[in-house]
Parts: C-alpha cells; sequence; structure tokens
C-alpha cells in the first residue's frame, strides 16, 4: 500500500481487515462493497463478521447499515464491474429501479484506502452476488459467467455474453 495516502491512525490490522473486505467490492463509479449476510460464510470465512464490520465502522472507514443501502433510480439497465469485468444487469421496469447494496458503504476515507488495495478476486463470492441477482428475478449477463466452471448453476440461469 501507498502510505502517503493511508490515514496514519490505522493499524497494521485495520489495513489487512479493510484489504479483505475489498475483495467484495464491485464498482460502478466508486468501490460498492457487497455485504448482504455478514453472516454467510461467504463472508465469515474470509474474517468479515459483524464484529469487524463494526470495527471497521469506529475507524471510520465504512459506514454500516442493518436496514441496508440501496442505489435508486436506475434505468432498464445498468452495469457493475468485478475485477475489471463487467456485469450487466437488466431489470423488469424500464425505469424507478433499484439496486440492493447490502449493509455497507464506504466512507470518503474507506474510498481513499480502497484504491490503494489490490482486489483478490473471489469466484465463490461472485458466484454468491449473480445467484442473489438472479433470485430477485433480475437478467444477467456477462464474460465472466460459465467460465471456467464445474457447476452447472450458473451456466444454466445467467445469460452468458461473450466478448464482442
Amino acid at each position: 500500500m501507498d502510505n502517503a495516502n493511508v490515514p496514519s491512525n490505522l493499524t497494521q490490522k485495520d489495513k489487512y481487515i479493510f484489504s479483505v473486505l475489498c475483495q467484495f467490492s464491485w464498482i460502478q463509479g466508486e468501490p460498492l462493497p457487497l455485504i448482504f449476510d455478514f453472516e454467510d460464510e461467504v463472508y465469515s470465512r474470509q474474517g468479515i463478521t459483524l464484529p469487524t464490520l463494526r470495527h471497521l465502522e469506529n475507524v471510520g472507514l465504512i459506514a454500516f447499515e442493518s436496514g441496508g443501502f440501496v442505489k435508486k433510480g436506475l434505468g432498464k439497465h445498468t452495469r457493475l464491474f468485478y475485477c475489471g469485468k463487467p456485469t450487466k444487469i437488466g431489470f423488469q421496469n424500464a425505469e424507478n429501479n433499484f439496486l440492493d447494496l447490502g449493509h455497507v458503504l464506504l466512507t470518503a476515507r474507506g474510498k481513499e484506502l480502497a484504491l490503494t488495495v489490490p482486489v483478490i478476486r473471489n469466484q465463490q463470492f461472485y458466484e454468491y452476488v449473480i445467484r442473489r441477482w438472479f433470485e430477485q428475478g433480475l437478467v444477467l449477463s456477462s464474460i465472466q459467467i460459465g467460465r471456467n466452471r464445474k457447476s452447472n448453476f450458473v451456466d444454466s440461469v445467467c445469460a452468458i455474453k461473450e466478448p464482442e
């Protein structure tokens, strides 16, 4: 990490926990850590639990809301990126759609730090998010869906769009 931009009162443990959190970030103009169910093992196996989220909130890197956050006012389609690869989301309505963002948003301080953290792709988390969106009735297309998979779930429920 570039220490020039890192808030000075963070410990190495704080920075480490935050870097682990960043593997759950999708990008839509800014990093959006998608923490839907902090008790789910996709998060807890990586050490992201309610106490670690509360700690990151206390040091000013995230905002935590038990009721969750949503992004409102979306049109028929939107696009989010995970590890630099796009996933297109289609909604049922032509306008005024919303996307559940989970329980965590980055603060300005967290966004600044996130720019310095190399994100490690977590395929299980990616599939968890895709499955969740699909179960919400969203139409998905991505060059990532169905690649190098042994499971039939992702291949059978999501549109696969090849790179153009």
